[in-house]
């Protein structure tokens, strides 16, 4: 190989690389603890799988965990909201409101939402949330692998293979016994910046309301 074209592939190499290097997040603890969100109910696993509706391929998928606390593990995701702390991809304070805004970003007119949901012991659902706090940031492109393999590490998931595709760990994930599915399907357009923005002003107001109502 002639010089300028090594020196060209190395570039690219590095390049790439590059590309795929994660990007750490760590929110602090006064804003983790004031967000801690514990829903009622049992303790249940819910994977959420963003289907392209023109030609079926995952986009992207994520873990929420129901336990002690909820937390969700979106691994090289990319919906934000302010008010919402992240450590390396585990999103916590997720309220009902904040995942109605996760959702939303999600199901526009070119992908759907699956929504399997699974009731789990409180110690399995313990595990996996201390597993995803573990687990650490995650590069672009590897949301299943993250996810599947921290559902086959767990015991009595060990079906879930570790794999890089959505659509796998969604099919997989379905196999299991008790799960319960759904789907979340919207018409909003593809760019959906002015919707992340429209979110944050929306519980910004509402925060400010509750202030006003309650006299601070």
């Amino acid at each position: 190989m002639k010089p300028l074209l090594r020196i060209a592939a190395a570039l690219a190499m590095v390049s790439a690389l590059g590309g795929c290097v994660a990007e750490e997040v760590w929110a602090p603890d006064t804003f983790v603890s004031a967000a801690n969100y514990r829903p009622t109910g049992p303790a249940t696993l819910t994977l959420m799988t963003m289907v392209s509706n023109r030609d079926g391929r995952g986009g992207h998928s994520a873990l929420m965990i129901d336990g002690a606390e909820r937390v969700l593990f979106d691994p090289a995701g990319s919906w934000y909201h302010p008010m919402i702390p992240e450590r390396n991809d585990v999103l916590y304070g997720m309220t009902p409101q904040f995942l109605q805004f996760y959702t939303d970003y999600h199901a526009r007119e070119t992908y759907h939402i699956v929504v399997q949901e699974l009731e789990v012991s409180p110690e399995t659902a313990a595990s996996l949330i201390a597993a995803v706090q573990a687990h650490g940031a995650v590069p672009p492109a590897r949301c299943s692998l993250s996810i599947s393999r921290v559902l086959g590490d767990t015991p009595g998931f060990e079906a879930i293979t570790a794999n890089w595709f959505p659509i796998r760990t969604m099919e997989q994930f379905g196999r299991l016994d008790g799960v319960r599915e759904s789907r979340i399907y919207d018409t909003d357009a593809d760019d959906n910046l002015e919707l992340l923005q429209a979110q944050a002003r929306a519980e910004l107001s509402r925060q400010i309301a509750a202030a006003v109502a309650a006299g601070n």
